[in-house]
């Protein structure tokens, strides 16, 4: 087990649902952005070989040079990583498909699952006064999110407004539990954000009641609307609050960025 040790912030949340296609990347993006709006630093992680976050926050492949797959197999410092976005007070770590890679290479590395812990935890992270680090995983819980859980404060969960969406939950809280027993006693559920919703379609409607009486308190008030908006903002490179402030999206994501910060001042009172 790694014997590093952060002793100060940012606070680490890892944003993470086995399935495709739930908002996860747009909801690390746009609540990110959110943050930094509110006067927050923000780190965004790309976990993901796919590198939507990389590309939805205008970093071209071309100036991916250090990569989270750098920062996993190779001694460098991690601040020689970060690279800064059009959104002042965000920035962040890009991914490319060599990080597809990733788990056969760690496969034999005895501190496989601490590697992105440790790198986290390395003094000239807290020089840079980050307040949140957020960790946009794979969509699979592969050796990618586990590395992305033992580093990570607690876990943010993006559930779509959809038929058969609490289903792959089960799988992700016993992913959860087992890393709480095995390598992060501390971890915990920051929430559940529910993502695509259609105020008009009885399912989306369906789906919350399921998920609050399932659920309970780890359900956020907040929910992310079904928003044209949300969409478009990745082909022009720029979160949502960017792309249209005055959209219903960015509203929901600076909404979500409020209620996330008044649970965690709650928290830590």
């Amino acid at each position: 087990m790694s014997d590093a040790v952060r002793t100060s912030k940012p606070k680490i949340i890892a944003v993470a649902n086995q399935k495709g296609g739930v908002g996860k990347t747009t909801t690390t993006i746009n609540l990110g952005a959110a943050l930094a709006e509110i006067g927050q630093n923000i780190l965004i992680i790309d976990l993901d070989p796919q590198g939507n976050a990389s590309t939805g926050l205008g970093i071209e492949l071309e100036d991916r040079t250090i990569t989270t797959y750098d920062l996993l197999l190779e001694d460098i410092d991690v601040c020689e990583a970060i690279q800064s976005t059009s959104s002042e007070r965000l920035q962040i770590i890009p991914a490319t498909v060599d990080l597809s890679s990733a788990d056969i290479e760690l496969i034999s590395n005895e501190k496989r699952s601490f590697l992105l812990h440790d790198t986290l935890r390395q003094p000239a992270i807290d020089d840079q006064n980050f307040d949140y680090i957020l960790i946009d995983c794979p969509p699979s819980l592969n050796l990618l999110t586990v590395n992305a859980m033992v580093a990570a404060d607690s876990v943010l969960v993006p559930l779509q407004s959809e038929f058969f969406a609490l289903e792959g939950l089960s799988q992700l809280m016993l992913t959860i539990r087992d890393v709480r027993q095995t390598a992060n006693p501390d971890l915990r559920i920051e929430g559940i954000i529910l993502t695509m919703y259609d105020a008009r379609n009885n399912l989306s409607q369906q789906v919350e009641a399921d998920a609050r009486a399932n659920l309970a308190d780890l359900v956020f008030q907040t929910v992310i609307p079904r928003n044209v908006r949300v969409s478009e903002a990745p082909s022009y490179a720029l979160p949502v609050l960017s792309y249209d402030g005055q959209s219903k999206g960015a509203a929901a994501y600076r909404h979500l960025a409020e209620e996330l910060m008044e649970k965690n001042a709650k928290l830590a009172a």
